[in-house]
């Protein structure tokens, strides 16, 4: 697969997968993650649905054997939820969104392996994280992601916060967010690829209003 810039791609199916444009494999399953019940968000900040963070490959074929995740720490390392302010979902939803796409080719086998980390790492509700570990991409890393591996590239991972007035108002349990996602890849070769961006919608919950915020499931477009 190669890099898209074709947002909103969806699957159909309980999980998805890619990377901001870079397909591959991280999804999770929707809203069944705790947290109230609550009107979804209009179309122009979509539901949780379980298709993202990442748009999901087409290709032909088998899907290859389940991941068993990356073999190592990433180039710059992996925040983790105690490094942040775990009762601001702005710090939580930043810190999940950086380890999904931050991805090394040095020691992941693609995309997925962020998705794992991050739910290692402890940002996830541990029904997302399930989902993201169990997610058997639907196909292996295409050209872009082999090119990237030629150079042992890893991404720097930029947010911007995107606000949208569609997105429900937070309460003590559930809150939304949006941020403008840019990874660039960068090779230890002194390489620098072409950046992407993609806009991803955030739901975090927690089990009550003094507790941590967790990221419960990632759309993009």
């Amino acid at each position: 697969m190669t890099l898209s810039r074709t947002r909103g791609t969806r699957d159909t199916t309980a999980v998805a997968t890619a990377m901001l444009a870079l397909v591959l494999a991280v999804g999770g399953c929707g809203s069944g993650s705790g947290g109230g019940q609550r009107a979804a968000p209009t179309p122009s900040a979509p539901a949780a649905t379980g298709n993202g963070p990442y748009p999901t490959p087409s290709g032909p074929g088998e899907p290859p054997p389940l991941p068993t995740g990356s073999k190592g720490t990433p180039r710059g390392g992996t925040t983790r939820p105690g490094d942040v302010d775990q009762e601001n979902a702005d710090a939580v939803g930043r810190g999940a969104l950086t380890v999904m796409w931050t991805f090394d080719t040095a020691i992941d086998s693609g995309p997925h392996d962020a998705g794992v980390r991050a739910a290692d790492a402890g940002w996830l509700t541990p029904a997302y994280a399930k989902r993201l570990r169990t997610h058997r991409p639907r196909s292996v890393p295409g050209a872009q992601w082999r090119e990237w591996a030629g150079h042992h590239a890893s991404t720097i991972v930029t947010l911007e916060k995107a606000e949208d007035a569609a997105i429900p108002p937070d309460t003590g349990t559930e809150a939304w967010r949006q941020w403008a996602v840019n990874a660039s890849p960068h090779g230890r070769d002194r390489w620098t690829g072409e950046s992407t961006t993609v806009v991803a919608y955030v739901q975090l919950t927690r089990a009550a209003a003094d507790q941590a915020w967790r990221v419960a499931d990632v759309t993009v477009r």
